[in-house]
């Protein structure tokens, strides 16, 4: 039995009733909130394993709260996915960008969001116990879950930091989107390859500091490829 515990940040209440029904059958342990303020005084008495956040809420939008929690230090590697009615690709990117793990369009079945909750639980969770790996400048350290760059520790996503260690133990092999999301978000997951080239961006960005973004190469027509030697193409 499931015993995850997911937040479901929804003011329509059939909507969150019937979101709260069903993880109650797959056994997950629920909490609700209507809009903002009541989320941030739920999270701040127990954060939970998951946040279901609606886009459009009465006192501010999911998406601010998103990026609030992803900017703090103790919600950051909050696992986060978006409920929205908004299809388009601008809204799904600034959605990804805004630090959700995975975006879902309303209307969507029962089994589709638990499958996706699923999905997204197990790539957040904590890593096994693992020797450091170090590539380049870089070094990850499993066992603390920090990846250091000259003597600095860089901060990354949880989405990001699976990533970053897939690259890491698959050096100068070319992998393809679709290769990328089985191995990093796991297969039958339903995701958009598109999703592959955000967080490829977000982890870019978080290297770009120590200039250590040109490792993550770009092959055209092919995929991405992690090389600590070359430009990115």
């Amino acid at each position: 039995m499931n015993k995850s515990k997911i937040l479901i940040v929804e003011d329509e209440p059939p909507v969150r009733q019937m979101i709260a029904f069903n993880l109650h059958r797959a056994g997950f342990e629920v909490d609700e909130a209507v809009d903002v303020a009541s989320a941030r005084v739920r999270i701040a008495d127990n954060v939970p394993d998951l946040v279901l956040i609606d886009w459009m809420l009465p006192d501010s939008s999911g998406l601010e709260l998103t990026r609030a929690l992803k900017r703090e230090e103790a919600t950051k590697d909050l696992a986060i996915i978006m409920l929205t009615a908004r299809a388009e690709e601008r809204s799904k990117i600034l959605g990804l960008d805004g630090g959700a793990d995975d975006y879902v369009i309303k209307p969507f079945s029962a089994r589709e969001l638990i499958s996706r909750i699923n999905a997204v639980l197990r790539r957040s969770g904590a890593m096994e116990s693992e020797q450091a790996l170090a590539v380049g400048e870089l070094e990850l350290r499993p066992d603390e879950h920090r990846l250091m760059c000259g003597g600095d520790e860089l901060q990354l996503g949880p989405t990001e930091y699976k990533l970053l260690s897939f690259f890491m133990r698959n050096p100068e092999r070319v992998y393809s989107r679709e290769q990328i999301l089985d191995n990093v978000w796991g297969r039958n997951v339903y995701i958009e390859e598109r999703t592959v080239d955000v967080h490829v961006q977000r982890l870019r960005k978080a290297l770009q500091v120590h200039g250590a973004d040109k490792y993550v190469q770009t092959v055209r027509g092919a995929g991405y490829r992690f090389s600590p030697a070359g430009s990115r193409g």
